[in-house]
């Protein structure tokens, strides 16, 4: 496990194997709740961003993000590990409220464990402003003005995980992401270092016996003191680079001159006689290596893709007995434009009458007959080929 801290106070990340998350608790004056008027509020929210795994999707709360969201409250508010009446400023008028946001970046299993030692870290570093009352109005002071001030913490409690395999007769503490996948049942146990039990959930809908349930709480225990001995050195030691004014939080993390190059010694570059050492490479070189001939593509369909050698497909014959009927259809199409063409024009000279229903079709042209007096038919044919060349236009 690794635990870094940020620029700010309470901005925290933590590294369980190749699982990462990023904790950051922020403040704010608002109204308190009728049924607690001298409490403070504090409020979780776990973040499952599409980065820290695909199977997360942006802006949707999945079962697994309520899930977690609650087993956090219970480890973390339920347990009353904050004193919440420190955070009231006027009773029932103004009282602080303390939000965690749980940030995954990258998800290989065991979140809870992860995302309950970032928030109580987060917590046990988080500094919040300096109030002052002066009768009915209320001041708050910047860091620089007054120290900001600490949340009064009685213990920490921390989420331990225990995968079952085969019901229950293999245990695994801290499982990864593929192990999750095939485990059978997940028992998480949150405790504090004074081995007080602050929350248990099981999962899965596996049958446990006690004498099971009892070596996961011992087990529990050593994990749980280790990690807040860690958790106490980490911040002791935070405490003291910021103190001494060393670098602490994202600079401390970051190596120098490997993310960013401050400063960096010029190289020296020898730019004399360059024309004459070129010449000489070139000179001196081998002579470039014979081109190999194309060999002959025994079955049709096979291809031959090579450098500097022609790509071969076994299909030249039939490719180019396709370009020539495409180059005969094109040919005839031509012609067909052409002909039509001219028929419009001769139609626009003299009076013709043009029916065609498509392109392709053959082109019927009806000449308009000279007009007879004596019979009717030559007044219906004409009468025929005017409604056509109406419904043409």
């Amino acid at each position: 496990m690794k635990i870094t801290f940020g620029t700010d106070f309470g901005c925290c990340f933590v590294d369980l194997g190749k699982t990462r998350v990023m904790a950051q608790v922020s403040s704010e004056l608002v109204t308190p709740k009728e049924s607690r008027p001298n409490e403070g509020i504090m409020f979780f929210n776990i973040e499952l961003s599409p980065m820290a795994s695909p199977a997360f999707e942006q802006g949707r709360q999945s079962e697994l993000s309520v899930k977690l969201n609650r087993q956090l409250e219970r480890c973390l508010r339920n347990s009353k590990c904050i004193d919440t009446e420190s955070l009231c400023v006027v009773s029932g008028e103004k009282v602080w409220q303390i939000r965690v946001d749980v940030h995954m970046l990258n998800h290989d299993g065991n979140l809870m464990d992860a995302a309950s030692i970032a928030a109580i870290t987060a917590l046990c570093h988080f500094r919040r402003p300096d109030v002052g009352i002066q009768g009915d109005e209320v001041t708050v002071f910047s860091p620089e003005e007054r120290d900001p001030i600490p949340l009064s913490i009685y213990h920490m409690p921390i989420s331990v995980s225990f995968a079952f395999f085969q019901q229950g007769t293999y245990l695994l503490v801290d499982p990864c992401e593929r192990e999750e996948r095939v485990m059978d049942g997940l028992l998480m146990i949150a405790m504090n270092k004074h081995r007080e039990i602050c929350s248990i959930q099981s999962s899965g809908g596996i049958m446990l016996l006690k004498e099971q349930v009892m070596r996961c709480s011992k087990i529990a225990s050593i994990k749980v003191s280790e990690i807040t001995e860690l958790i106490s050195k980490a911040l002791e030691n935070d405490k003291k680079a910021r103190k001494a004014g060393e670098r602490c939080g994202f600079a401390e993390s970051m190596p120098q001159e490997r993310i960013t190059a401050l400063k960096m010694d010029e190289t020296p570059v020898e730019m004399t006689d360059v024309t004459e050492k070129a010449n000489d490479i070139v000179h001196n070189a081998d002579a470039p290596p014979q081109m190999v001939p194309s060999p002959v593509v025994p079955i049709p369909g096979v291809g031959q893709v090579g450098q500097g050698v022609q790509s071969t497909w076994g299909l030249e014959e039939d490719d180019e007995g396709e370009e020539e009927e495409n180059d005969n259809s094109g040919e005839e199409q031509d012609e067909k434009v052409t002909r039509m063409e001219e028929e419009k024009l001769e139609s626009r000279e003299g009076d013709v009458v043009e029916i065609s229903d498509s392109e392709e079709e053959e082109v019927v042209i009806l000449n308009p007959e000279k007009v007879s007096k004596n019979t009717g038919y030559t007044s219906h044919h004409k009468g025929a080929a005017a409604t056509q060349k109406r419904k043409r236009k």
